[in-house]
């Protein structure tokens, strides 16, 4: 890969495929019981989701801006092209300090060739962009024709996300704590998606049934080529309730090619333990209708 590809742990792709893929892996930041870990390197989804089950709120903060300076400044020394696909901006100041980053950078090395793209997208919906751009990138593709690609992809990325508990929503001030409880006696499940990168509640249904059914409907309406695509799903030690997901849809639009990964504890330290996340296409390239 003549082009260097990178991208953070919001993506929710586990570190081994930025390992086997030779991407370079950005971390974001968790804040638990006063120590700061990095995302995936110093702390695993499933410690965080057991803090909060008893009782604990951690916090998240954005990618170092030491380390991305650092980073920046070695593929600028070994002169090297770059595109650093980034999580939403509106979920995370990582995008903005990567910009000035890269611009501290450009002082010293004026020639540094790096595009910043802001995805708008998180988890596996993000993901799924990396996955694109690292597949054509393997295929011979251009700079411009990757930007094109992860461009197309970010723009018509579907987000749907419903969380098993609403108290963790109401932690993080996503709620009142009044709808929390209400809407836990009620068997109440949000359901959620993503709207120029922001997180916006949808609908609420009652109970996982209709929710799933919901879902189902929501794909038909936006969905593109169901059948024809990579659908991701992300789990916050789930995995239950997203191989069901998967096998509905697998029934409902014989779709066969799947992702499905744990939610990284960045995300996850907000969505909270039972929170399920799926990820489709609203619209396929012409290449691949």
């Amino acid at each position: 890969m003549t082009i260097t590809i990178l991208a953070d742990s919001a993506s929710d792709l586990p570190l081994s495929y930025y390992k086997e893929n030779k991407l370079r892996f950005i971390p974001l930041q968790v804040l638990l019981d006063g120590q700061n870990y990095q995302d995936l390197q110093t702390i695993e989804p499933n410690e965080v989701y057991e803090a909060m089950r008893n009782g604990q709120s951690p916090k998240t903060a954005q990618a170092s801006p030491e380390d991305l300076f650092e980073i920046f400044t070695e593929l600028a020394k070994e002169k090297k092209q770059g595109i650093y696909i980034a999580f939403s901006s509106e979920l995370s100041g990582t995008y903005q300090t990567a910009v000035m980053a890269r611009n501290q950078v450009k002082e010293e090395f004026p020639n540094f060739d790096l595009e910043i793209i802001d995805t708008k997208c998180a988890s596996l919906g993000y993901g799924l962009v990396v996955k694109s751009a690292v597949n054509a990138a393997s295929n011979g593709a251009s700079k411009d024709e990757l930007v094109e690609i992860i461009t197309f992809q970010a723009q018509h990325m579907e987000h749907l996300f419903t969380v098993d508990n609403l108290e963790y929503l109401a932690r993080g001030g996503r709620i009142s704590k009044a709808s929390a409880i209400v809407g836990g006696l009620l068997n109440i499940k949000p359901l959620l998606h993503v709207e120029d990168g922001k997180l916006i509640p949808l609908e609420k249904i009652r109970g996982k049934k209709k929710l799933l059914k919901r879902v189902i409907e929501i794909m038909h309406e936006r969905g593109a080529n169901l059948d024809n695509q990579t659908i991701a799903i992300s789990h916050a030690d789930n995995e239950e309730t997203a191989l069901e997901w998967k096998q509905a849809i697998h029934d409902e639009f014989g779709t066969d090619s799947f992702v499905i990964n744990s939610i990284g504890a960045v995300i996850g330290s907000h969505a909270g333990p039972g929170t399920v996340a799926l990820f489709f296409l609203n619209k396929l390239p012409e290449t691949s209708s």
